[in-house]
């Protein structure tokens, strides 16, 4: 997804919301003047880290984060799977939960707030839209026999895991497999994440090799490609990974909440919406 002139210009504000440094902000700037077409968001980010780590040592440390959210949501974790199986379809109801994980984003949130993500939660609902969408994820699932669940942020992670409980029981076909990021970055789920959160038990976890909060195919390491390349059905969660996947000429499908103007102006829709689409 190419960066429109709004979205540098986000980008660049927010390295000046964290220092006056004229020296960084240059190196910022000169980055984003210099960008190719084919360079996303995601990897802005990522360029923009390297020269933050050269002036100021590494990043904020989102361990404690991360953990925070994990545990909020693991708290609740049984509480949800108990009203996920009573709903008519529970695999749908699994994937708009699944989607509202989507709002712990340290990423592209000014502020995560605790309790308005427990409020989204009143409204697990499919839009017309979705429900569009979700009979052709239905009709590539029972089709396939490989889905590749491509992960975004702690504490979504649980949620990831109870829609693949109730994807796995509905189409035993498949398998099911899950990417993470390499590295740290942001609040992001890596290997270690997912393995506190159990989605192991649930899925192959394999690593896209490296601290990018997206999925940048050639950046990845082998194994990551191979399952980006084979798997029947691909799921993509969040904005990063949107961001990072779309316009590459695969199938994918998307589930994530728009959570800036670039998504909302997109999607022509308010802040906050669920958004579930596929990319044919």
């Amino acid at each position: 997804m190419r960066i429109s002139e709004s979205c540098a210009k986000c980008l660049y504000d927010r390295q000046l919301n964290k220092t006056d440094n004229a020296e960084y902000l240059a190196a910022i700037k000169e980055l984003l003047d210099n960008r190719s077409e084919d360079d996303t968001s995601p990897y802005m980010v990522y360029l923009f880290n390297k020269v933050h780590e050269k002036y100021f040592g590494k990043g904020a440390d989102y361990k404690d984060i991360k953990k925070k959210y994990n545990d909020l949501v693991l708290k609740i974790e049984n509480d949800l799977r108990r009203e996920i199986e009573k709903s008519p379809d529970p695999l749908a109801r699994a994937l708009i939960m699944s989607r509202i994980g989507n709002y712990i984003d340290f990423g592209a949130m000014d502020h995560v707030d605790e309790h308005e993500f427990m409020t989204l939660f009143n409204n697990s609902e499919m839009r017309e839209d979705d429900i569009r969408v979700y009979e052709a994820f239905i009709r590539e699932c029972e089709a396939g026999r490989s889905f590749l669940l491509v992960c975004d942020n702690c504490g979504e992670i649980v949620l990831d895991k109870l829609m693949i409980e109730q994807l796995k029981k509905r189409f035993p076909n498949l398998t099911v497999r899950v990417l993470v990021r390499g590295m740290e970055v942001l609040n992001d789920a890596t290997v270690e994440d997912a393995h506190y959160v159990g989605i192991d038990r649930v899925a192959e976890v394999i690593s896209n090799g490296d601290a990018i909060a997206g999925t940048i195919y050639d950046m990845m390491p082998g194994e990551a490609k191979k399952a980006l390349d084979e798997s029947d059905v691909i799921l993509a969660k969040g904005q990063g990974n949107y961001e990072s996947m779309s316009g590459q000429g695969r199938h994918v499908f998307y589930a994530f909440l728009c959570k800036c103007d670039l998504f909302t102006n997109r999607f022509h829709v308010p802040r906050l919406t669920g958004i579930f689409v596929q990319e044919c």
